[in-house]
Formats: structure tokens, sequence, C-alpha cells
């Protein structure tokens, strides 16, 4: 079974480069242009996908959770409620970003946090959907969104491979076009947190899914492991300066670490090579220079029957290498050696019969 997935027409898969989504979110602080700015910067580090973050408030929160008091120096309103209003987009900022994003080039797409969003996402014809960690468990948006029939990529944090077995059994049943993030739900999240092994058990288990990391940790190592083990998407969240205003921002790449990300993703599947063991021809002229041949030890007259303690081996390695050695002793020199001169097989008697016998 392939293990394929291919969104606004770029193909993922075991052999490709990594998929690289940076994640927005909301790090454009409610100002489209700050967001216009964010897309370009991202265009520019080379990642395929830009995404935010997509939530209807007042149908997703509580009452009690909507007007709960949010005075902390990362809030943009009075009650959580406002705070979320502040940074949320609606259709005209949509639209404008989606121009934008076609112009440069990018794939846009948003994590749908409740049906009112995956309907408003679906209304403007996103090219995939994204769904968060704290939805694995919420099977009605799995399958409201997967009914789409657009990609659905959704992350795991804090789940049990039974739960993510389950969500995947409930989006396949629908759409088999199915994308899984290791995540960890902690942010940022430390190294022995990662869990990274999981993504070589999501391949075993999930063959026809692409499996990537939603990665919180800080720096950009942890995805170039993660594609090591197979991960063919990352999702990274990203910022234009770490000390802006805004919970996500320390945890973000800088354009300088998207970039250096996405080029050493690059770089590790060219790396990654064929497989097969073989000396390469820019190898040459190095083993030339480091290898070894045999040469003469010593003054060796024509005639001489060479002994082991006759021959020295030595650099270059520009003649008879040493696993010659064997097959020229007990033969005699057609002709004299000057010590350090290298030893041929056209100076050396040829093997009688009885001899290779």
């Amino acid at each position: 079974m392939n293990r394929e997935l291919t969104i606004d027409g770029h193909r993922i898969a075991d052999d490709t480069d990594c998929y690289v989504i940076a994640e927005i979110g909301h790090n454009h602080q409610g100002d489209l242009d700050k967001a216009r700015q964010l897309f370009q910067r991202a265009k520019e580090c080379g990642v395929h996908a830009v995404k935010l973050q997509k939530r209807d408030n007042r149908s997703l929160y509580t009452a009690e959770m909507y007007d709960r008091a949010y005075d902390n120096e990362n809030s943009f309103g009075r009650t959580y409620g406002e705070h979320r209003e502040f940074l949320e987009f609606g259709r005209d900022e949509y639209v404008e970003l989606q121009r934008t994003a076609r112009d440069l080039g990018l794939t846009f797409f948003a994590t749908a946090f409740d049906v009112p969003s995956a309907d408003f996402l679906a209304g403007l014809d996103t090219p995939a959907y994204k769904l968060a960690s704290g939805d694995l468990r919420n099977l009605p948006l799995l399958r409201h969104v997967a009914r789409f029939q657009r990609p659905v990529i959704f992350s795991t944090g804090g789940a049990s491979l039974e739960e993510v077995e389950r969500a995947y059994d409930a989006i396949a049943a629908i759409n088999p076009r199915i994308g899984i993030l290791q995540c960890t739900a902690s942010y940022p999240t430390e190294p022995e947190h990662l869990n990274l092994g999981v993504i070589e058990t999501f391949r075993a288990r999930f063959p026809s899914a692409v499996v990537g990391l939603s990665d919180h940790s800080n720096g950009i190592a942890m995805s170039l492991v993660a594609y090591m083990l197979g991960g063919r998407i990352v999702e990274k969240h990203f910022t234009l300066n770490h000390t802006w205003k805004g919970t996500d921002h320390a945890l973000s790449l800088e354009p300088i670490g998207m970039q250096k990300m996405v080029r050493d993703l690059q770089r590790a599947r060219i790396a990654i090579g064929s497989g097969v063991k073989q000396p390469l021809p820019i190898e040459a002229s190095a083993i030339t220079k480091m290898g070894k041949k045999l040469v003469a030890a010593r003054p060796l007259p024509a005639g001489h029957v060479v002994e082991e303690a006759d021959l020295a081996i030595k650099s270059p390695g520009d003649g008879l290498p040493p696993t010659e050695l064997e097959s020229v002793v007990g033969r005699r020199l057609l002709r004299p050696l000057d010590p350090d001169a290298a030893l041929t097989l056209e100076i050396l008697e040829p093997l009688t019969s009885s001899a290779r016998a």
C-alpha cells in the first residue's frame, strides 16, 4: 500500500522532501498586515504551507470560560472571550490571506477547532484541514471534517495509541487522505518528552498514512531526527519576533531558524542516498592520497624471487594495492626495482599452471 498524501498539488511520500508547515496560529496578533508579513517571510524560508487557527469562540467555549477574567501580560482583552475575539480573523481577512498565499505560491489552510469553523473553512475551499490534539476524542468533528474529502492532518498530543487508532479509523472510514503527527502537548516540549520513536510506531500501525511531527521543542534538531525516523510532515510554530506579546512566540522559530530547518531537512533527504555502499567518483582523489601500494623495500635485482620482506606498503595508493600481497610473493622479477619503486603485475613473471594450483 502506498504511503502518500497530496496537498494542493504537492505530493508527500517516503521518497520526497519533508513537507514543512509554518504554524502561524495567532502569532499575527489580530493584525492583517503582520499576517501578510509572516506569509512573506515563511515563503522566503522555503516552507510549503502556512497555517492559522480558526475558532468560533461563542460556540466553542462555555459561557464561564468565555467570560472569565483574563488579566496577564499576553492578554488582548479583559476576558478570555474578548482576548480570543481580538485575535480571530473573519472571512474578509481569510480571503485576503488566500490571495496573498496564492500570489506567493504558498499553500494556506487552518486548524478547525469546531464545526462552525470547519464549515467556514469549507466555504473558502481550503485545500486541507488540520485537527488539534485536543480534538482527538471529538469524533463528531473528525467525521465532519473528513466528509469534506480534503486531506486531514491531525495531532496526537495527550493520547494513547488506542485513541489515535480510534481517531484514524473514524476519519479513514470516510476519507483515506490522512496525515498523523506525533505531538506532545507541552509548550515548549523538552527532549525527554518528545518520544520521537512513536513516529516509527505510527508508520508500522498506519501503513497508508503519511506520518510526521508537530514540533513544539526549541531549536530545529528534533525535526531532523523526525525526518530520519520516517516523518514526512513537520509543523513548526513561526514568528517574526520571539519577544512579541503572546504565549506562542517564545517557542516559535524566527525566520533564520525556519530557513535553516528547511535547508537541513532538504539536505537530510539528499544525504540518505541510495543505501548502496559503493565508491564515489568524488572520493577517488582522497583515497588515492591516503591509500597504500606495494613498493620495493630495498634494491631488488632482475630475476629475484619476491619475498614479503622485500616489500613495503606506502602512500600514495596509485599502484598495486596491499590486497595483492599474497599474489606477488614467490614470483620472479623481470627487471630490477629501486627502493620505493612501485610493484606492478607487468614486471612480474606470470604464475605457472603448477604454481596457480
